[in-house]
């Protein structure tokens, strides 16, 4: 099967993309340097997700007039958050699936069973990660990213 990466662009934008040079350069990569059970975590996503009826959806409108424009605010999600709760607004991605389970473009129920897992396994000191809100912890956020 052949997978379309631009299926859901705009023709022009899809017609911008296709053109690029593929650029191959190595990914950055630091090493864990303290135990799992030591770190803290955020989970980040660009899936368009948002609190129905809590927080506006992004701005699809603006995006359709501007196809090379892109909504640069955030949302802040809670771990404790439903499924039922979550609405998607994005342009250039299927979000039936996300819609449906909103794990697999970001993992808040994922990353609480580790935790859970963590603390039960007997053979394991106690973990205590902890997932902060998809709102990234960034000195000058601000001035780069407005709600």
């Amino acid at each position: 099967m052949t997978v379309d990466s631009f299926k859901w662009l705009p023709p022009a934008l899809a017609n911008y993309y296709k053109g690029m040079a593929i650029q191959k350069e190595e990914v950055p990569w630091a090493p864990l340097t303290k135990p799992l059970s030591q770190c803290r975590f955020s989970l980040l996503s660009t899936s368009g997700i948002y609190l129905k009826g809590k927080q506006p959806p992004f701005d699809l409108d603006r995006e359709r007039r501007e196809p090379f424009w892109g909504d640069p605010s955030y949302r802040a999600i809670p771990r404790d958050v439903r499924q039922e709760e979550i609405g998607v607004a994005h342009l250039h991605i299927n979000t039936s699936d996300i819609e449906a389970d909103m794990n697999i473009a970001l993992p808040v129920h994922r990353f609480l069973e580790q935790k859970r897992r963590a603390r039960s396994a007997p053979w394991r000191r106690p973990a205590t990660p902890s997932w902060a809100s998809s709102r990234a912890r960034m000195s000058g956020e601000r001035d780069t990213a407005p709600k």
